[in-house]
């Protein structure tokens, strides 16, 4: 009869209906959001199979700046109990981060180039930059006030170019943060050394400057840990492109090359 046919059709179509709702459950639980935060604080969010491993997402990330110079990257992550991990390639990306997605990471330079000027790619260059920059921010390359002042300057420049009165008033390098604090001595030589020194320098070269000034330094590409001497004085264990390192305030106290 008409109403059994509609009853079997109706049947039919549920069942169809229902698989294809638990394939679809299943689908969203084979499949995460993972977002990774890059060097100029901008976000790539991409969605990853719960299977994928590190080598995965990092070449997603690479293709989308086209980066090519990859081996001086790494995908930083926080564990809950707030420590740094770097993301292994070799190993699932779910499995390692020991938590629930989304999972949030972060884009970081893992092995600091030794002459970072001489890099091939201009993005390279620039991302190596914005590396040394943030760690100029964040205490870990520690140099002296005249050091720091250079580096400060060319970072300006590299920003807004050129000094105009017309667009730069009194206090204009206070609108950047260049350090963890910085004193007002200190903020008028960054503004001199722009106003005098550095006029006519493209980004490009003032970046490159940054990057050969920056290389020189002794706390260049270190990630300080904390430690103790045997006195019981604070000091910090560091790893660099050029050997191991003990650090007690801004001064290397013992250095073994590689």
């Amino acid at each position: 009869s008409l109403g059994s046919c509609f009853r079997a059709t109706r049947g039919l179509l549920s069942g169809r209906m229902c698989r294809f709702m638990s394939g679809s459950i299943r689908n969203l639980e084979r499949e995460y959001s993972c977002t990774v935060r890059l060097l100029d604080d901008t976000e790539y969010t991409c969605t990853i199979q719960r299977d994928a491993k590190g080598q995965y997402l990092f070449d997603l990330i690479c293709h989308h700046l086209n980066l090519l110079e990859k081996d001086y990257f790494g995908i930083r992550y926080v564990d809950p109990d707030k420590q740094r991990h770097w993301l292994e390639f070799t190993k699932s990306i779910a499995k390692q981060m020991k938590s629930q997605p989304p999972f949030t990471m972060c884009l970081r330079v893992k092995f600091y180039p030794p002459d970072p000027a001489s890099l091939k790619e201009e993005i390279t260059r620039y991302l190596v930059f914005l590396q040394i920059k943030r760690d100029l921010y964040h205490g870990r390359l520690l140099c002296k006030t005249s050091d720091a002042a250079m580096l400060a300057a060319y970072i300006l420049q590299a920003e807004i170019g050129d000094y105009d009165p017309g667009k730069h008033p009194e206090g204009y390098s206070s609108k950047f943060q260049f350090f963890p604090k910085h004193s007002e001595k200190l903020e008028r030589r960054i503004a001199d050394i722009h106003k005098t020194e550095l006029i006519g320098q493209t980004p490009e070269t003032s970046e490159r400057n940054f990057l050969q000034k920056a290389q020189m330094l002794e706390t260049y590409g270190v990630d300080p840990h904390p430690c103790k001497d045997v006195s019981g004085n604070p000091a910090f264990l560091a790893f660099t492109p050029f050997g191991f390192v003990v650090l007690q305030g801004n001064k290397r106290v013992h250095f073994l090359q590689w």
